[in-house]
């Protein structure tokens, strides 16, 4: 793996898991679900709205690319 990708890797971990941690606590504190679904409702929502980060090989070199889904196109990351 190189640079890049492994940089794409924890930035969409890091994305992921915030988003995950968030939406758990406002799961478990705001609806009735209880035990299994509590994680899996935050999983889903977390895997759904997480922007997504790919390292492309280009002909400049490699670059980092995101798409999310409140950002229309697919934007390059620094």
């Amino acid at each position: 793996m190189t640079k890049l990708q492994i940089r794409a890797f924890l930035y969409q971990l890091g994305c992921f898991t915030i988003l995950f941690l968030s939406f758990r606590y406002l799961v478990a504190h705001y609806t009735n679900l209880t035990g299994f679904y509590i994680p899996l409702t935050a999983f889903v929502i977390g895997t759904l709205l997480s922007p997504k980060f790919q390292a492309v090989k280009t002909k400049e070199g490699e670059k980092l690319f995101m798409k999310w889904i409140f950002i229309k196109g697919i934007k390059e990351i620094g």
